[in-house]
């Protein structure tokens, strides 16, 4: 599979994507709340495409892992692991919804579910670089380096679709 490296996202400077200001966010359900200060703001968001993530289908945003503090219903946070048990994924145990999770590649990280952040949507985003993940950045020959598989984009239907 040749790798689509020749294809960037255009990066977002947008003032609102920027900002790194704590936001709120929540599950489905709103069992489960938090505050969350994003590293990058908006402007990195990602998917990947290993096993996991190709299901779980989320686009994702950096906060460093100090920087989430669950604020309601710890107690229905599920964490979910597989392979090497480093990730530590963790999702709503009473709506199902994925919040955030520990980053393999970088334990200091989290990837934060855009959806569950209030006023964001996954579909704000005309382009998001998917990851290579298929075979982990920490499996390569080499150590870590991140690769882009591809693009997904976004293009709005308009009203009168």
């Amino acid at each position: 599979m040749a790798l689509a490296t020749n294809l960037p996202c255009p990066g977002i400077t947008d003032s609102v994507m920027t900002d790194t200001q704590p936001m709120n966010g929540a599950c489905h359900c709103g069992t489960v709340r938090f505050t969350v200060k994003l590293a990058e703001g908006l402007t990195q968001p990602r998917r990947c495409n290993c096993s996991f993530c190709r299901m779980r289908g989320a686009v994702v945003v950096t906060a460093l892992l100090n920087d989430l503090t669950i604020t309601s219903g710890a107690e229905a946070l599920t964490l979910y692991q597989f392979n090497t048990k480093k990730a530590e994924h963790y999702f709503c145990s009473v709506c199902g919804i994925y919040t955030h999770h520990r980053r393999r590649s970088n334990p200091n990280h989290l990837g934060v579910n855009v959806a569950c952040l209030e006023g964001v949507s996954p579909f704000d985003f005309e382009c998001v670089p998917v990851f290579e993940g298929v075979v982990h950045p920490n499996d390569r020959p080499g150590g870590p380096a991140y690769e882009i598989a591809g693009n997904l984009r976004y293009e709005d239907a308009g009203p009168d679709a």
